[in-house]
């Protein structure tokens, strides 16, 4: 079977702890008496987008497991491939950063769904593009990962700024050999479909969103950061079939 780490919502620089808290969840996996298939980040690495955040998160998100990290609403594109990825272009351009792990049993598709400057979600042109030829090529299972959940997750503030599916995009997941998509955003564990494959949100991090019907009806009372860090792990079987377990983990 393939096991997967699902985290996200690091927002390094959001608050004095935030650091803490994600190299908890780091120590918690390496810490793990098994070897990962891969960990994946899914967006909101810094909180600010600076050069000094991503070199914070670039050091804490090293791991003995093999680490994929994509973008979220609160990353800037050239920072993030400058610091974070070590892109030795001292200028890096602005397009989408998507990226593409291969593993002999599955391939990750960390696609780029943030827009500059702003917070909902989008798939750019350039972006699907890549991710079709990306499963052109595919012989294995293929998780395709982004940020921001292309459904709604009944928590309006939240749903205001999700990502507008298109049709391409559904079709695109349609893919036989797609196993799952795997999103953040939400800072909160959730499950349920898209295109008819799994659709697995990350719960945060640096927070957990309370919902509407727990009193989560403004941005100043959504945002629980007391409650402790947690990750996803995602296991696709032999069967083809995915199971998901969430883990809080204790910050010190």
């Amino acid at each position: 079977m393939i096991v997967i780490a699902h985290l996200s919502d690091i927002h390094i620089g959001a608050t004095p702890e935030s650091a803490a808290r994600a190299r908890a969840v780091m120590r918690h996996l390496d810490a793990l008496p098994a070897d990962l298939d891969a960990v994946l980040v899914t967006g909101d690495i810094a909180d600010h987008g600076t050069a000094d955040e991503y070199e914070q998160a670039r050091k804490l998100l090293t791991s003995r497991h093999t680490v994929l990290i994509g973008p979220g609403n609160h990353d800037v594109r050239e920072e993030f491939r400058r610091v974070l990825l070590g892109d030795p272009n001292p200028y890096p351009g602005p397009g989408p950063v998507n990226q593409a792990l291969r593993t002999p049993r599955a391939i990750y598709a960390m696609c780029d769904s943030s827009i500059p400057g702003q917070n909902p979600g989008h798939l750019e042109e350039e972006t699907l593009d890549w991710l079709e030829g990306v499963l052109a090529g595919s012989d294995r299972p293929v998780f395709v990962a982004f940020h921001h959940p292309p459904v709604p997750l009944h928590a309006p503030l939240l749903d205001d700024i999700m990502l507008r599916p298109s049709p391409r995009l559904e079709e695109l997941v349609g893919h036989p050999n797609v196993a799952a998509v795997l999103v953040g955003h939400a800072h909160t564990a959730a499950a349920t479909t898209f295109a008819g494959r799994p659709l697995l949100v990350a719960p945060g991090v640096v927070s957990t969103l309370t919902l509407p019907w727990e009193g989560g009806t403004t941005w100043e009372t959504c945002l629980d950061y007391v409650l402790p860090p947690s990750l996803a792990f995602h296991v696709l079987d032999d069967e083809g079939r995915i199971t998901t377990h969430y883990r809080a983990v204790i910050a010190p």
